[in-house]
């Protein structure tokens, strides 16, 4: 029974009627039953009037009670309060319940008895004592679970007696609620996941200046509404107050992707690698909700939340709440799919425009692998959480029967675009959601440099001031001119040149990243046979050399 919204207790003379009154005698009821029953046949066997009368009073007080409390009418109200509705798994919910006498007399003693699955805990039983006439009484329990799901509350039970306890009845409220145990979420640090794309931004809206008038087309009229933008025209041809409805500024968009097949995973239980991988779906949605990314649910099998040909919801708005809300409700009781591949996932990205991919992978064999690595060509940005089930069911054996080495699918998956993140068993997820963020940094950060970094690998490699030294070379190439005025390979304001007949191209003044022509010098380069010449923004000449030499025309 949800707040406010009371429940009348059923009538029981449908259920059974009088018999199922009988039935409820209790076993003192029983008791004087049968030693009335008991002491009229010995009175009438030994003629003892006084006997009779009292053996007839033990059997009629029974049921005299039966028919008083069976004709007795109860009106009575319940009210059920879930505190939250919505509660994460390990997390603890209180259930209110109140009770309302709402007829004219007052009532016997109650016992409140509350459907509970076993799964939230023992079933709730109340004592409650003489209720008067308008009168009420409140109770309230908790329950809790560490598995996700919907768990039906109710129907309410009570219990009436009457004052000699001779007999109970059971009487049924028809409302019932329903409470839902999310996955655990966490909080995770702000990253920057996804690269700066035309007309989107870090989940940044534009300025409505640039995104136009607002759209003609009115809506109905909402709570909360600014009365100045109602549009009067519609208004009077609907018959209800219209509003003006704002421009919806573009946001970038964002798809979780969970992994739910049966054969990905191993084990069962709160804490089993698919347990791990919900909660950290759970935990990416409402994150980049509150981002303000435009947020779909995508799950193996194809089904998204929202349906097909949305971008997801937008997260800045008021709305967010309802959003992560719903997507929540959906992770709360997805499960297992019997489905052994991620081709309808594929087909679903397929016809989606680019944004932020970010997946949380099971065990993938080799077609799965391959799947999954097309899937990046269809996404801006990329980011794979891949949990080892064998190790996380402590399996000795780290890949599944059919499946390719871990190390094997990492690599094919990175080359393909895709950041990816192992998870270990018991793995943080905000440690996990921060070296994610550092390895798209990096990876950034080398696409624009176009250098690997490593020493030797013959790519040029910016040097202190601005200068650009090539890697592998002999020392005091790109450096400082030695004493004696040697000198080596320079690039004066930043720039760098090559001796003229070795098809060398110049850096653009304060230009930065590698040259278009990376060839090393070899021996018979004028720039590195003779020592004076120098690199400048000028025709190439001789510069001063040894003692006693004259420059060469």
């Amino acid at each position: 029974m949800a707040a406010g919204e009371p429940g009348a207790v059923q009538d029981g003379s449908s259920k059974g009627g009088l018999r199922a009154a009988l039935g409820g005698l209790t076993t003192r009821g029983r008791s004087f039953l049968a030693a009335g029953v008991a002491a009229a046949v010995c009175a009438y066997v030994l003629g003892q009037a006084d006997l009779l009368r009292v053996g007839l009073l033990l059997a009629v007080l029974p049921l005299v009670c039966v028919i008083v409390l069976y004709r007795t009418r109860y009106r009575v109200t319940g009210t059920r309060r879930l505190s939250p509705s919505r509660v994460p798994a390990g997390s603890e919910a209180r259930v209110h319940l109140r009770m309302d006498n709402v007829s004219r007399l007052p009532t016997g003693l109650l016992m409140l008895q509350d459907r509970v699955p076993y799964v939230l805990g023992p079933r709730p039983r109340f004592v409650l004592d003489r209720v008067e006439a308008g009168g009420r009484r409140e109770v309230s329990y908790r329950v809790r679970s560490d598995l996700r799901g919907r768990y039906p509350l109710g129907p309410l039970q009570l219990r009436l007696s009457d004052p000699f306890g001779m007999c109970e009845l059971t009487r049924s409220f028809s409302a019932y609620d329903t409470l839902v145990v999310i996955p655990r979420t966490v909080p995770l640090p702000a990253l920057r996941l996804a690269g700066e794309a035309s007309g989107y931004g870090d989940g940044r809206q534009r300025s409505l200046a640039l995104a136009g008038e607002d759209d003609i087309i009115p809506r109905g009229y909402r709570h909360g509404d600014d009365l100045r933008r109602v549009h009067w025209r519609s208004t009077a041809r609907y018959g209800e107050l219209m509003v003006r409805r704002e421009e919806q500024p573009q946001r970038a968009r964002c798809t979780v992707l969970l992994d739910t097949r049966q054969v990905g995973y191993a084990g069962a239980g709160p804490d089993s690698a698919f347990e791990w991988a919900v909660s950290g779906a759970a935990s990416a949605l409402v994150h980049m909700l509150e981002r303000g990314f435009a947020v779909r649910l995508l799950t193996d099998d194809g089904n998204a939340v929202p349906g097909d040909g949305s971008d997801g919801f937008a997260g800045s708005t008021q709305e967010s709440a309802d959003s992560a809300g719903l997507m929540l409700d959906t992770l709360a009781v997805v499960g297992h799919s019997d489905g052994g591949g991620l081709s309808r996932a594929h087909d679903v990205l397929r016809g989606s425009n680019e944004g932020l991919l970010i997946a949380f992978f099971g065990d993938l064999d080799e077609e799965q692998t391959s799947v999954a690595a097309r899937m990046r060509q269809r996404t801006g940005a990329a980011v794979a959480f891949v949990l080892d089930s064998a190790r996380w069911s402590g399996g000795l054996d780290p890949s599944a029967v059919g499946a390719v080495p871990a190390e094997k699918r990492l690599r094919q998956l990175r080359e393909a675009g895709w950041v990816v993140v192992p998870v270990e068993p018991g793995a943080d997820l905000p440690a996990l959601w921060q070296l994610a963020g550092q390895m798209r940094a990096d990876t950034q950060s080398a696409g624009n440099g176009g250098s690997t970094g490593f020493p030797g690998d013959g790519h040029e490699r910016a040097g202190p001031a601005g200068a650009v030294r090539l890697c592998g070379d002999t020392p005091g190439v790109g450096g400082p001119a030695p004493a004696g005025g040697g000198g080596g390979l320079a690039a004066a304001g930043g720039a760098a040149a090559r001796g003229p007949g070795r098809g060398g191209r110049a850096r653009p003044p304060g230009s930065a990243g590698p040259v278009a022509d990376d060839r090393l010098p070899d021996a018979g380069d004028p720039a590195v046979a003779d020592p004076g010449l120098r690199a400048g923004p000028g025709p190439v000449r001789r510069g001063p050399g040894p003692a006693g030499r004259r420059p060469a025309r």
